[in-house]
């Protein structure tokens, strides 16, 4: 057997987690080394004790990971381990990294570049388009959104990445082949063909109330940042924001109305200590000084007038408006045929790459090198 295959099987085993694998990786050496063991050898591990060590013991023989394998193959998806090179850096930079994650989609580099949007199920209007706009604005500026792909909060922040063009990552409370909510099934598919569908549970495990706390870990795992739509202050959310502050992740707080239970868990989050965002502008300064503006482009070809700065087709559409004379936001919008708040998201992306820049008097012109370009 090889050692991805082991962490394949130790991955299926009722009661083991990453912890108490690595316990036992740095005991017997590596993954295999676990599934050769005797229980007593298991037992040298810190936290093994003679019940796990029995579980171990009569749980292993009884899987069979090559069988595993073929099943996600059948949905359309692969598993990949710790060891192979698309796992992600980190989530290898946890405390409790997944020992196998099952992907449908693919996860790129550009992915390191992401940012959670969680919140309530049961959210506002106003949450709900909170959300919407502020996955479009991060897709727009090159950031993978990554949700939970349940009900409310989730599903318009995954849907928002997707109108963007941009990338977006479902991480499941269940198996793949569980999938729920179970409404959620075509666009889980959308997302799968612009980012990634990924849970860490075996095939035929369903999502419950277990499941769904600890899958929150990988959500913020995989981010930059976690951004905080709407919650009680018990929520679920909430444990996301929680595995972040963990994690050394940054931690933004939508501000909400004083009389509304979704704002709570916002408020609390942003009197201890998190970053109360209102734009997209609030969220891209945190990260201004570890992302060089060059590195928030979205992947595209090149356009013309600066072939060093790769950028969309709505990008290359204002730089064309612009092309003849500076104009302001309104006149710009009609130009391109875009809504205000598609526009704003726009903006914000080219004045990270130095493409444009916006004078007094919400007035848009490019930047001083294209206007030589326009003007030799």
């Amino acid at each position: 057997m090889q050692e991805r295959q082991a962490y394949i099987v130790l991955n299926m085993i009722e009661g083991l987690g990453p912890v108490t694998v690595r316990r036992l990786i740095d005991c017997l050496g590596s993954p295999k080394a676990i599934l050769e063991a005797d229980r007593e050898a298991l037992m040298q591990a810190r936290g093994v004790g003679e019940k796990l060590a029995l579980k171990i013991v009569v749980q292993r023989d009884s899987i069979d990971p090559e069988a595993e394998i073929e099943k996600a193959e059948e949905q359309g998806a692969r598993i990949i381990t710790p060891l192979d090179e698309e796992y992600p850096d980190a989530l290898k930079a946890i405390h409790d990294p997944p020992l196998a994650l099952y992907i449908k989609g693919h996860l790129h580099d550009a992915d390191r570049k992401a940012l959670a949007i969680v919140g309530s199920r049961a959210t506002s209007q106003y949450g709900l388009k909170a959300a919407d706009r502020f996955a479009f604005q991060l897709g727009q500026t090159g950031f993978t959104v990554v949700s939970g792909l349940a009900r409310g909060t989730d599903t318009a922040a995954h849907m928002g990445a997707l109108k963007s063009k941009g990338r977006t990552i479902a991480v499941l409370g269940g198996a793949l082949d569980c999938l729920y909510p179970p409404e959620n099934a075509e666009l889980a598919e959308k997302i799968a063909k612009q980012g990634a569908v990924i849970s860490e549970y075996p095939l035929g495990r369903q999502a419950d109330r277990m499941t769904f706390p600890y899958r929150n870990r990988i959500i913020s795992g995989l981010s930059m940042g976690v951004l905080l739509i709407e919650s009680d202050i018990k929520g679920g959310s909430m444990h996301t924001a929680d595995a972040a502050t963990e994690q050394g992740r940054t931690v933004f707080a939508l501000p909400g109305r004083i009389d509304t239970p979704g704002a709570k868990g916002p408020h609390l989050l942003i009197r201890n200590g998190a970053k109360l965002v209102q734009s997209l502008d609030d969220i891209l300064e945190e990260y201004e000084l570890l992302m060089p503006a060059a590195e928030l482009e979205a992947p595209a070809a090149a356009t013309a007038a600066r072939p060093d700065v790769p950028l969309t087709e709505p990008e290359s559409n204002v730089v064309q408006a612009l092309w003849e004379e500076p104009l302001d936001v309104d006149a710009l919008a009609r130009a391109v045929g875009l809504a205000s708040h598609e526009l704003s998201g726009l903006l914000l992306g080219l004045e990270m790459k130095r493409v444009i820049r916006t004078l007094p008097g919400k007035v848009v012109e490019l930047a001083d090198d294209l206007r030589t370009m326009r003007n030799p």
